[in-house]
């Protein structure tokens, strides 16, 4: 039969097996087909000993070893054999009970003929056991030291009929297909299939050698009918072969996948092999192999795998001279070099990132908070937080870099810089493709490359001073790298693979937020860094700057020494800023006229008195900005913000006779120029009741102008300082030089809020002066203006300009006095 194709075998193939089963024997027992032979019957009550078997059930007419460990077993099966005892084997309900009570076993066991039996090394007794009929436990009589049962043997017949032809036909086959499929069943399980002639025997041999559960045996076991027995094994062998053949199927398909890159493997080698052996092995060829070897260690994203070995075949099928090997080889080096999931470990030690950032950094509280709050979530939550998109925002020289690699160092991430200034060409972020000559990848990937790992601090240094021009829009291809909803595939140009860029932690720097594209400055967090006040940068110089420099120009060892008082002169005479890098440009300059008298053999200054300044810096160069010292009638101080942080400027009004002229000069824009006239309308309209109702303004002419005329101004926050001015010279009552204000006026005269508060409040304080007006809906600003600032300052809030020039216009005896 073996080797043969089964009709049989053939028409189950397509016809659904459980189906074919039932309707067939149903057929057969209604209409004309009969089953003959004796019915199975039971025999007399007899006593048994029973022997429990954890995981085995035997069957009748099948032999196998069981193997004994439990004592009371052991007693049982010697009493059995010394006595002549039948024996009867009973399956345990739960395999893992040491000490089986009645109630345990199951009703249905097996009458065994007991054969040899073998004591192992390890104690345990092993005994050959045959079959030999079914027998139904009645009761147990007697337990202890033993099981022993009444039990009823069943003796089976063995019916005849075609149905029982047809299915021991069908079993057949389907235990043929199973073990030829599966190598675990033995041809001898089949061959004394074949053998056995009543269809209870085939069932009971068919149900031992099949894999199935225990439970499963024992439904065998205790199915009486032997017809109806051979149905569930059927149906057993039919599930069977179901999962075999989607096994082999599954083995087949690997088998040919393994076999097709071994060969391909093997000719490899074989055509290295012989190019060696002839000579012929050039240069390409070895960078071909190199490259394959290199992909294989590896460790690349599978759309970057797929795209490297892609290149490498078309390599491998390109002549050595071809033009475009140089470009295949050169992307491929690319592709390799990038770090893909290499990742640095974050320190996530907040007490010791604080200390790195205190002992580098002085002041930026704010920024310091907010990247111990990222530590300290990243620690609770380390695969939910996303990466920051922080923007540091302020001055120069206030310390936004330097800050960058403070926190790289607190996370224990490697640093990297991309100065963004200047860049107007959208290839330099997304780089070129590779149909251009020279193409090459953005200066994100070529950064990353650098970095040689994927969880770097990106500092993006300049962002505020992007272009934009014909070759594109380099801001709008950064959209993409700063949102965290888009840049785990950054998608460059060149390489055309994504890159993840979500583990990345970018930082970038501006010094001002108006030039940033509103869609752009979206996905960043805001984090200011205001200008330094004297006291901060007093505490800067002798922390940070003084040792710097000392160390950096040789004189650690010979103590020179800058006192509090010399420190402050340089501040406040010479290095007028909202930063500090002036002030250390400054302290560089006095070191290296003190290293050189003593590489010349010349005395030098231990210590640096403030009267030494001059000697070594010159003469003082921010004079201009300090507050008048003496009233002044037409001349306010008003407060600005610049770039560079906070400026006090001067309004000066000139009045001339003349035909009713307004001119304004010192590089007003445009908004300025309407707040000079909105000054002056309202001076005009409300000239009674400041003294000057008398005035003929169609025979004046009014000349409003702004020191610093190279200095191109705008904004509306002049306003109030534009009237203070006006009304000053019109009334002939000089300001108070001890005031600055700020503010924007409208024709009702009432006082409108303004931007840069802070930084104009610390020019305030840099220029000592005492009293500044501000605009009340400011006040909510105040708290990020530093509290030493707001200590040595009386800050005025108003809403309506009539307080203004109450407080900031002298009468003529307090001129006088």
């Amino acid at each position: 039969m073996k080797g043969q194709k089964n009709p049989i075998s053939h028409w189950l193939e397509n016809v659904e097996f459980d189906d074919f089963l039932f309707e067939t024997i149903s057929r057969f027992r209604e209409e004309r087909y009969t089953i003959s032979g004796p019915e199975p019957r039971e025999g007399e009550p007899q006593e048994y000993v029973v022997l429990p078997t954890r995981d085995v059930v035997v069957f009748p007419a099948v032999t196998l070893p069981l193997f004994i460990t439990r004592e009371s077993t052991h007693r049982a099966l010697e009493d059995a054999q010394e006595q002549n005892l039948p024996v009867l084997v009973v399956a345990q309900r739960a395999p893992d009970l040491e000490a089986p009570l009645p109630e345990d076993l199951y009703e249905m066991g097996t009458e065994v003929l007991i054969g040899r039996t073998l004591r192992l090394p390890d104690g345990t007794l092993s005994a050959f056991v045959e079959g030999l009929n079914r027998a139904r436990i009645v009761r147990f009589t007697q337990q202890r030291p033993y099981l022993r049962a009444l039990a009823i043997p069943i003796l089976e017949g063995n019916p005849q009929g075609v149905i029982v032809e047809a299915l021991m036909r069908v079993v057949l086959t389907l235990f043929e297909r199973c073990v030829q499929l599966n190598p675990n069943l033995p041809e001898d399980a089949y061959i004394a299939a074949m053998n056995i002639d009543d269809p209870g025997g085939l069932a009971d041999l068919v149900a031992h050698v099949l894999d199935i559960s225990l439970e499963e045996r024992q439904d065998i076991l205790e199915t009486i009918d032997p017809v109806e027995r051979l149905q569930k094994v059927s149906l057993f062998l039919g599930k069977e072969l179901d999962v075999l053949e989607l096994e082999n199927e599954i083995h087949a398909h690997v088998q040919q996948e393994m076999e097709k890159n071994q060969r391909e493997w093997f000719l490899r080698e074989q055509m290295r092999a012989i190019q060696a052996e002839l000579g012929e092995l050039d240069d390409l060829q070895r960078d071909i192999n190199e490259l394959r070897a290199q992909i294989e260690k590896a460790h690349l994203p599978p759309e970057a795998r797929e795209k490297a070995e892609r290149e490498v075949k078309r390599l491998a099928a390109m002549p050595a001279a071809a033009p475009e090997v140089a470009i295949i080889r050169t992307y491929l080096d690319w592709i390799l070099s990038l770090p893909w999931n290499e990742y640095t470990e974050d320190n996530m030690d907040i007490e010791r990132a604080a200390k790195i950032l205190d002992e580098e950094h002085y002041g930026l509280e704010k920024a310091k908070e907010r990247v111990l709050e990222h530590i300290a979530v990243r620690k609770l939550a380390p695969d939910k937080m996303r990466q920051p998109i922080l923007c540091f925002v302020g001055p120069p020289g206030t310390g936004k870099t330097s800050l960058g690699k403070s926190i790289a160092k607190a996370l224990g991430r490697k640093f990297v810089r991309l100065s963004l200034g200047g860049v107007r060409d959208e290839a330099e972020i997304r780089g070129h493709r590779r149909t251009y000559i020279g193409a090459m990848p953005g200066r994100i990937i070529q950064t990353m490359r650098t970095a040689g790992s994927s969880n770097p601090l990106f500092m993006l240094d300049e962002i505020d001073k992007l272009g934009v021009d014909f070759r594109g829009d380099p801001a709008a291809a950064l959209l993409e790298v700063l949102d965290p909803e888009q840049n785990h595939a950054f998608l460059d140009h060149y390489l055309d693979i994504p890159y993840d860029l979500s583990k990345v932690m970018f930082i970038t720097t501006a010094n001002t937020l108006y030039s940033i594209p509103p869609a752009l400055l979206d996905r960043m967090e805001i984090i200011e860094f205001p200008g330094y006040v004297e006291s901060e940068k007093l505490e800067i110089a002798r922390r940070f700057l003084i040792p710097r420099q000392l160390e950096a120009h040789g004189l650690s060892d010979y103590g020179l020494e800058f006192p509090k008082a010399t420190i402050l002169r340089i501040i406040r005479e010479y290095t007028y800023e909202a930063g500090v890098r002036n002030l250390e440009r400054a302290i560089a300059n006095i070191c290296r006229k003190v290293a050189r008298r003593i590489a010349e053999g010349k005395r030098a200054p231990k210590r640096i008195t403030p009267r030494m300044l001059e000697q070594f810096l010159g003469p003082p160069q921010n004079m201009y900005n300090e507050a008048e010292k003496e009233p002044q009638v037409g001349v306010a101080t008003g407060l600005s913000w610049t770039e560079g942080g906070g400026e006090i400027t001067l309004v000066e009004v000139m009045l001339m006779d003349g035909k009713g002229m307004l001119t304004l000069t010192g590089q007003l824009g445009e908004v300025m120029q309407e707040s000079a006239q909105a000054a002056l309308s309202y001076a005009r309209a409300h000239a009674a009741d400041f003294g000057y109702g008398d005035v003929d303004f169609d025979k004046l002419d009014i000349h409003i102008h702004v020191p610093e005329g190279a200095v191109p101004k705008d904004g509306p926050s002049a306003g109030v300082t534009m009237l203070t001015a006006l009304v000053s010279a019109l009334s002939k009552r000089p300001v108070r030089p001890d005031v600055a204000m700020t503010g924007e006026i409208t024709l009702r005269g009432r006082v409108l809020p303004v931007g840069g508060l802070k930084e104009k409040i610390v020019a305030a304080h840099r220029a000592n002066i005492r009293h500044v007006i501000i605009p009340k809906r400011n006040e909510k600003d105040l708290v990020d203006v530093p509290r030493r600032v707001r200590k040595g300052l009386d800050i005025i809030p108003v809403d309506h300009v009539d307080q203004v020039l109450a407080f900031a216009l002298l009468d003529a005896r307090e001129r006088d006095a």
